[in-house]
């Protein structure tokens, strides 16, 4: 019995996952994304080409980040992307990686891209500590944006 509750539950929390991002598809979920670093050196992080030296998401990753938050990867309305940006030290991997809409309004793909390429700047030129733009943006890139952003 015991077995039996715990798999009800398991699949409760699966369900409720894949509707909260139907419904909410503009943040990740942090059970499923918490984020992830690889480092806080900035000297690496602003070096010309670092990004590229470390992305290496498979198709296959992508495929189960899909899988795991119950988006169909065939619409053309999402993008693999990475919660904390390679650009600020975050990691090619599992923990770090959401389908991330590119239609929601105002809140999408290409306005957190501005959001990345802004704090990657920042970083660089020393004006925001690394480690507070990581933790920033991991816990809610929503609210970074408006923080050093403003609205949309």
């Amino acid at each position: 019995m015991k077995h039996f509750i715990l798999i009800h539950l398991v699949l409760s929390v699966v369900v409720a996952a894949t509707s909260a991002m139907a419904e909410d598809s503009i943040l990740p979920l942090p059970a499923l994304t918490p984020g992830a670093i690889l480092t806080t050196d900035v000297t690496a992080i602003c070096r010309p080409g670092y990004s590229k030296t470390i992305r290496h998401t498979s198709g296959k990753l992508k495929h189960q980040v899909y899988l795991e938050y119950g988006i169909d990867n065939g619409s053309g309305h999402y993008e693999i992307d990475h919660l904390i940006p390679l650009g600020i030290g975050g990691a090619d991997k599992r923990d770090n990686l959401w389908p991330e809409n590119r239609d929601t309004q105002p809140w999408n793909a290409g306005l957190k891209d501005r959001l990345e390429s802004y704090l990657h700047l920042e970083v660089c030129a020393r004006r925001i500590e690394v480690g507070v733009a990581q933790k920033a943006i991991a816990a809610d890139w929503v609210a970074t944006y408006r923080q050093y952003l403003g609205e949309p």
